[in-house]
């Protein structure tokens, strides 16, 4: 999976410091101590002293490099391989020959982190509330959201630390994901159990495939709870029933603004369903970190995105598309190639459109842009019609009432 070097070739070179692993770990060891004298205070929104054990296991492995370029590039494959949207996201992959504990030599991502985004617009002449940037600000979204999915539910291993200076904004339209020292592995029993709970947040049936083109029904409050307790979250005594179905909606729905049993969509409110959660297992602490940034960087963007929504169709093959040479293998090939095509496609017309002058960039952005809205409110329109005549079939009709002469 590693990249061979040549004359010409440019890398970039990770090195550690000395003594800087003692020193983290010193560090996360005196936060430790602190999270467990207060460890039961009901302010408080999540039990950080779970949080910090989760993050001491990760730094202990950060600092070996010889298994970072590993991660790196299974991550990098993962993602090149079961990726269907343009711009997929690309990893650097390690130069093996050169890879120590300590020093770590890779292929190098041209572009910019996602922090340095605006300042790269404006250099570029890019309005940043320009089609331009709305039209990238949504494939950011969409692509980063799929490849979270593929990694967390298909291949049950993924990047355990994104954040916006880890995320690259490459200068052939890309996106590029950096820095695979922190990642967690998820077994696939809960890899399963995260994928049902994404068709319950979206009415789908856990249990039964709901085909390619799934007709959106109501949340079932009650199957999410039964399958959060399954992931291993144990609620406090005395909470409400709601709790682990709203804290479900809180992390993976960021178009919802109202969360049932009246619970507030603010973590660090006083009535947040966090509040309800006794303990949970530490892969959702990883987990949790990818869906926050999706819901940092959408809100940022004003998206309103689901990523419960978004995951469905990865959820769909994990838990019904098992392969094989039965009669639907031939519309998953056919649907992988078109997948692959629709890559292609993205790939050259982005290519394209940067090598077209500014004025006609901004109107083919625009002209995209107004495609992408229309396309989105029809298929709106058709899912809530879809829903309706849905729910008017499951209603039985009603026995005429006897009257008397």
């Amino acid at each position: 999976g590693g990249v061979g070097v040549g004359v010409g070739v440019e890398v970039c070179v990770k090195v550690q410091r000395p003594s800087i692993e003692a020193k983290l770990l010193g560090d996360v060891a005196n936060l430790k101590a602190l999270a467990k004298q207060v460890r039961g205070i009901k302010q408080l929104p999540v039990d950080y002293y779970t949080v910090f054990s989760e993050l001491e296991a990760q730094l202990a492995a950060e600092f070996n490099f010889v298994a970072e370029a590993e991660a790196m590039d299974r991550i990098g494959a993962t993602l090149r391989s079961k990726m269907r949207e343009w711009p997929v996201v690309a990893a650097p992959r390690a130069v093996p020959s050169l890879v120590t504990r300590r020093c770590l030599v890779m292929e190098k991502l041209e572009g910019v982190p996602l922090t340095r985004a605006l300042a790269e617009m404006k250099r570029r002449g890019i309005d940043p509330e320009g089609p331009e940037a709305k039209l990238f600000g949504r494939k950011l979204v969409g692509s980063l959201t799929e490849a979270f999915g593929v990694s967390i539910l298909q291949d049950g291993f993924f990047h355990g630390d994104p954040h916006p200076g880890n995320i690259m904004v490459m200068d052939d339209g890309g996106i590029g994901l950096i820095d695979f020292g922190q990642v967690k592995a998820i077994g696939e029993g809960k890899a399963e159990t995260l994928a049902r709970i994404m068709l319950a947040l979206n009415g789908l049936d856990p249990y039964k495939d709901p085909g390619p083109s799934p007709v959106f029904g109501g949340v079932q409050l009650d199957t999410i709870t039964k399958l959060a307790l399954e992931l291993g979250v144990v609620l406090k005594e005395g909470g409400q029933p709601e709790g682990p179905a709203a804290t479900a909606m809180w992390l993976f729905d960021g178009s919802r603004k109202q969360l049932p049993g009246g619970y507030s969509s603010n973590e660090l409110d006083p009535n947040s369903p966090l509040k309800e959660l006794e303990s949970f297992p530490q892969e959702l602490v990883m987990v949790g970190r990818n869906t926050i940034l999706i819901k940092g960087v959408s809100s940022r963007l004003g998206l309103e995105w689901s990523l419960a929504r978004a995951w469905v169709p990865i959820a769909r093959s994990l838990l019904f598309e098992t392969g094989g040479s039965g009669p639907g293998q031939a519309e998953r090939r056919a649907r992988g190639k078109r997948a692959r095509l629709k890559v292609w496609a993205g790939r050259k017309a982005t290519a394209l459109g940067m090598r077209l002058p500014a004025p006609a960039r901004r109107r083919a952005a625009a002209i995209l842009l107004g495609i992408s809205d229309a396309s989105a409110a029809r298929k709106a329109r058709r899912e809530e019609r879809r829903a309706e005549r849905s729910e008017e079939a499951a209603t039985p009709a009603r026995a005429p009432v006897p009257t008397q002469d």
